[in-house]
């Protein structure tokens, strides 16, 4: 029986002996973009109007400060109220009964597509539509009342506003974080004897939270950066404190800078954490991953 053997020309080359093939592309991008770092970075240095001894003075201005509090406060209150709304939003729309299904995606749809300032202003003037607010019995009694312009301050208006905006997008991303879960799991849960509720608890949720977080850091910064609409209802946030200083002191540039900053340090310290959060629900899926990866290995190299 003969055997063919390949020519020479095409034999494979040895793994050991192999040498890492030139990327002359990779080089030349690499040069290009450290000339344009050094342009920046002589930019930002050289340029005497970005006034950075103008910057330091503001960066720590208590009214600055004050106004960075309530950047956060307000994207931590509308990302909790956003949340429970959301999860609840996301229970209606898998929900078997079907008005229910359909009250919570007209919501959905509605506060999704008004965008956040129309919503922001639009809430603040909520008095001219009613100049008393009550609560009783629908076609009833009243049991109490308010005045709508009392009770609708900017802050009012703006958590209610972020909070809408927020509570209509983390239902989508709630509910396809749980339907990425699969159905044999619960199947599983199931067979096991656990109740719905603990099969949610302890099987659905905790598999969803790998889907679900991702989308939720990044809806977290969206709405601590969105914050800087609640400038436009005399909201004293950080965009807002910032303009009030430059208004009198006609330093728009460095006072910009000032916000820019911040805005990037609390926007690292939440990225941070949502890296954090996503290596602690991603434990299981990344070992599976990684034993996985190490059986194929071994498989293909004791075939080789």
């Amino acid at each position: 029986m003969t055997t063919l053997s390949a020519p020479p020309s095409e034999a494979f080359d040895d793994a050991a002996t192999a040498r890492r093939r030139a990327r002359p592309w990779r080089w030349a991008a690499g040069v290009a973009l450290a000339v344009v770092a050094a342009q920046l970075a002589w930019f930002l240095v050289n340029n005497d109007r970005f006034e950075w001894d103008v910057v330091a003075q503001y960066l720590f201005e208590p009214t600055v400060l004050s106004g960075l509090a309530t950047t956060v406060l307000l994207a931590v209150v509308a990302m909790a109220i956003g949340s429970v709304v959301g999860g609840l939003l996301a229970a209606a729309q898998l929900s078997d009964f079907a008005p229910l299904r359909w009250a919570a995606t007209l919501y959905v749809g509605v506060f999704r597509g008004i965008p956040p300032l129309v919503q922001l202003i639009f809430w603040f003037n909520l008095a001219y539509l009613l100049p008393r607010i009550s609560i009783g019995i629908p076609f009833g009694p009243e049991f109490a009342s308010w005045d709508a312009n009392a009770l609708i301050t900017p802050l009012t208006a703006a958590v209610i506003g972020l909070s809408l905006v927020e509570s209509a997008y983390l239902a989508e991303i709630i509910r396809a974080g749980l339907l990425g879960v699969d159905p044999g799991q619960r199947d599983a849960a199931r067979a096991m004897g656990f109740t719905p509720a603990q099969t949610f608890a302890r099987v659905v949720l905790p598999q969803a939270m790998r889907v679900i977080i991702p989308p939720s850091g990044s809806q977290f910064i969206s709405v601590l950066k969105g914050t800087a609409l609640v400038s436009v209802i005399a909201m004293a946030d950080l965009l807002h404190s910032v303009q009030v200083i430059y208004n009198r002191t006609y330093q728009i540039v460095p006072l910009l800078i000032v916000a820019c900053l911040w805005y990037l340090v609390v926007v690292t310290v939440l990225t941070i954490g949502q890296r954090w959060l996503e290596r602690h629900f991603s434990r299981g899926h990344t070992a599976a991953t990684t034993s996985r990866r190490r059986t194929v290995s071994t498989s293909d190299g004791a075939a080789a």
